[in-house]
Order: structure tokens, then sequence, then C-alpha cells
């Protein structure tokens, strides 16, 4: 790995386990989850020790429902927090495997696992591994190994963003996708901000323009990117707001499938409403939500999605056979950033 990369990643792992000691060190709203998680979710976090929810510095709730049994991958896990959610989603026939590199962060989710099997009743298949994110292979994670890849306010601290998600891509069995939370600027962050470790810290510094992270994703190989939430992020300290001037950040939820977009997929789907905690209704992203039991037509690039991906056994898929008339149906992450302001709860109630 080069030297400027070392350097980076030293940096981030000092503000992570040596400056930060609680979610209230924190400068900006960045990396605290700017709304409250699904309520089955919630009940999960109240269940897991609070060393390991005091030191949670994701910036959203990058971990969909319905995945009972899947093989799930965290990069930067951190102390553990979403591993443990996920760990009671998939159930003792699921794994979790989270990748860290900060020891102090790795120390605490490790030796909190036992006292979280007892809340649950079983030992979950929950283990954290030792590594960089931009290199699973070498942190022991195989090739088409993971369902459901998750993380949380991580990849803008990278120094290699393009070799993170292509390690993903690689890392993620065929229909698996990518589930994550991520901070992203309105424009381009100039490279002298790097050098400053809190706006690198609190990933304002890091955060891609959306365009680039777009161009990035569709090169490697994955679908469009969907947004799932987005929000604007508040700067706290005066400094920070003077340093990073008129570039404005939003977290933003996205979801990424390792499917192949075909306008063929087009057609009709109904969705089954088998999603515990979705019974009623699915939000795949901000424009598509699926009431149950009804019949809507979907464009190629959708159609790809619910029939090609892990999703697939939740809905009834209908193929015309050609291509129907409908346009696509995803909106830019760009468009949304210009229609976005404030913020929700972030807190379990």
């Amino acid at each position: 790995m080069a030297c400027s990369d070392n350097s980076a990643h030293n940096a981030v792992k000092d503000y992570y386990g040596k400056v930060l000691s609680s979610t209230s060190d924190l400068k900006t709203s960045a990396c605290s989850s700017r709304s409250a998680p699904h309520p089955l979710v919630c009940r999960i976090i109240k269940t897991i020790p609070s060393a390991v929810n005091d030191k949670f510095y994701g910036c959203g709730n990058p971990i969909p429902l319905g995945i009972e049994g899947k093989d799930v991958l965290d990069l930067g896990s951190g102390s553990g927090r979403d591993c443990y959610v996920a760990a009671a989603l998939v159930g003792p026939q699921g794994s979790v495997t989270g990748v860290d590199m900060t020891d102090e962060l790795l120390q605490t989710a490790r030796e909190n696992i036992d006292a979280f099997g007892t809340a649950l009743g079983y030992t979950p298949n929950l283990k954290f591994v030792t590594g960089y994110i931009e290199e699973l292979k070498a942190a022991g994670i195989s090739d088409s190994s993971a369902d459901i890849c998750i993380s949380n306010c991580v990849v803008n601290l990278s120094p290699n963003k393009p070799k993170v998600f292509t390690s993903v891509f690689n890392a993620l069995r065929t229909g698996g996708e990518l589930h994550f939370s991520d901070m992203y600027a309105d424009r381009p962050v100039p490279a002298s901000l790097l050098k400053h470790q809190s706006l690198h810290g609190e990933g304002l510094s890091g955060a891609l323009h959306t365009r680039e992270f777009e161009r990035i994703v569709t090169t490697i190989g994955f679908a469009q990117p969907r947004v799932l939430a987005i929000t604007q992020v508040d700067v706290y300290d005066p400094q920070l707001k003077e340093l990073v001037g008129d570039i404005k950040y939003y977290s933003i939820t996205y979801r990424l499938f390792k499917v192949r977009e075909s306008a063929e997929s087009a057609g009709y789907v109904t969705y089954l409403g088998t999603i515990a905690g979705h019974e009623d209704k699915y939000v795949l992203d901000v424009d598509n939500t699926f009431e149950k039991g009804v019949r809507v037509s979907v464009s190629g690039s959708t159609g790809s999605v619910l029939s090609d991906s892990w999703l697939a056994p939740f809905f009834n898929i209908e193929k015309p056979g050609s291509p129907q008339d409908k346009a696509a149906d995803i909106s830019s992450a760009e468009t949304l950033m210009k229609a976005t302001t404030g913020c929700s709860a972030n807190v379990c109630r």
C-alpha cells in the first residue's frame, strides 16, 4: 500500500481511536445517524451493550430488513453496532463479519459479543477482523462470499475510493448489494482540505462529489446507484465552517446492486408483503415504493434489480418479453440535494 495511503489510514486511526472517546466529541452532525432506524432495529439497539453504542459514529441506517440467513459484511465496522444489529437480523443461520483497522474500536466490538449473545439467546455468527476496506481479500474476505455489504460513514475516510468499491464488488455474490450511508459534497472538495485532521476525520475533506461517485461505481459494474435517504449535514464547529466555505454536505444512503441492468427486464411486479417489518409496503428507493399486492409497471433497471438480486423472493415478477414504454425511475442525488434541507430525529424512542 502506498505511503500516502498509510498516512491517511494512520490519521483516521488516531482520530477514531484516540481523539474521539464517544459520539459527543464529534464536531459535525455527519457521523451521527440522521433519521430514526426502523422500530425493529431500535429494539435490537436497546439490547446492545452500551460500550458498543457509545462509540457509534455512523451517518445513516444502512441495514436492510429481510436478511435472515444472509452473509453480511460491514466495511469499517468500528465498535460494531451495525454488525450487532445485522447479527440479530440474519439469525443463527446467517453470518456477519466486520472489517476495521482501528485496534481500540475492534477491542470494544470483540469483547461485547458474549454479552450480546446472552441477550439474543444464542451465540451469533459474528466476528471482527483487522484489515483495510481497500484490501478485503488481504483481510481474509473471499470473492463472492457476501450477500449484503453495509457501511456507515466510512468510505469517505478512504484515500482510494475506487479500490474500496472494486474490492466490495468482488466480495459480493451476483445479486448482492452494497447498502451504505456516507458523506457526499455538492461540488468537488479541494485537495488542500485533506491535510486538516478534523475535516478528514469528520468525513468532510474526503467526501466525494456525487457525480464522481456515480461514475466510479457504474464503471466498476454496479447497477445505477439508488438513493434511499438523503439529509443535509450540519457543521457545528466555527473553524470548520470557515474552512469548508460554501460547500454543502449530505448524508446519503445508497443502494448498489451487483446485477446487470437490461431493458428486457421491464414489466410488472407485485410486492408479496413477506419482509418482516415491511408487511404493508416496501421502499426500494426514493422513487419506488411498492404496496403489498399491488401490481405496478417498472423500468428495465428496476425490473433487473427486483428479479436478479437477493430481493427476488419477495416479489412476483412478470416480464412481458419486450421492453415496456416505461422511463427510467431513478432520481440523481444531485437533483435530490437541491430539494433537501434540515434533518429528522436521529434516535430510537
